[in-house]
């Protein structure tokens, strides 16, 4: 009976010699089941009876069962270096590393371009690259006095030859020649009508430089089918059959304008008060108007 009560102690104290029978010991001393430590530092309570039976191998490696025992004595609040002395080196730990450190390439200082970095430099397209972004670059900070002074530069009108210049006409502005198909139509009615298609000199637009003089236009006879007089400023236009415009200006008061053209006329007057109008040799009346504004066609 001593005996096997003997061998029993010295299990015992074998056991308590090992990582996992001091955690164990640790645990029990202060009255603490296996379960409330697991769930103290949220394991699986299977992960603390391998630890504590001595059974690593079943653990997911030696660095796992150094944490958690490390893990276990923090929560039991007992020093943690004879247990570790006691667990099994992470691979690698002690020679194997030293022979992983002279095995690994030696690196140049930072900034140091290998050959093969010179390489990627020397490629021609990365300085093609380079160069569009420079160009770029320069284009938006240089001032904008230098782009405004090429602009304008690339924008001046090269100088032709000499050019006399052009008196301003007072003729009105029925004196344009026709378009060579109206022309054409034209020439086939009478010398006479032809000859009236041309108003009587007056006074300019509003817009010429040096308008005629109101007693010279008062003087002058208008000629012509459809014959306009102004005793006021008014606006007049002409279109004849074939869509020409005989007429569209302003009338300035005492101004006589003689027109000829294809049949029917349409006929806009923009101050009926002030306009007289003689279609074929006789005073036409202006029908009652809108606004001052008259509109008629004439055959």
């Amino acid at each position: 009976m001593s005996d096997a009560t003997a061998d029993a102690r010295g299990a015992d104290a074998v056991r308590a010699t090992t990582a996992g029978g001091l955690l164990r010991q640790a645990r029990q001393a202060q009255g603490l089941h296996i379960a409330a430590l697991a769930a103290a530092i949220k394991v699986v309570p299977r992960k603390l009876e391998l630890l504590e039976s001595d059974q690593f191998d079943q653990l997911p490696d030696a660095t796992f069962t150094r944490a958690l025992a490390q893990t276990v004595c923090r929560t039991l609040k007992i020093d943690p270096t004879p247990i570790l002395a006691l667990l099994p080196l992470p691979r690698g730990h002690r020679l194997e590393q030293v022979a992983a450190g002279l095995n690994t390439p030696f690196h140049d200082r930072p900034g140091h371009l290998a050959p093969k970095d010179w390489a990627h430099v020397a490629n021609p397209v990365l300085w093609i690259l380079g160069v569009i972004v420079a160009m770029t670059l320069a284009v938006y900070a240089a001032p904008a006095s230098w782009l405004s002074f090429s602009n304008t530069a690339a924008t001046r009108p090269q100088p032709i030859g000499k050019v006399e210049p052009v008196g301003v006409s007072t003729a009105p502005a029925v004196a344009v020649v026709a378009p060579p198909a109206a022309s054409a139509a034209l020439s086939a009615e009478p010398a006479a009508s032809a000859s009236a298609a041309v108003a009587v000199p007056a006074a300019a637009e509003p817009t010429a430089v040096a308008p005629a003089e109101p007693d010279a236009v008062a003087v002058a006879a208008a000629s012509g089918v459809l014959q306009f007089r102004a005793t006021a400023q008014t606006w007049v236009d002409v279109v004849d059959a074939r869509g020409q415009s005989l007429i569209s200006r302003t009338l300035q008061p005492g101004e006589n304008v003689g027109l000829d053209g294809a049949l029917p006329m349409k006929v806009r007057i923009g101050n009926v008060a002030g306009t007289q109008v003689v279609f074929r040799g006789q005073p036409y009346e202006l029908a009652s108007t809108r606004e001052n504004v008259a509109r008629f066609e004439l055959k």
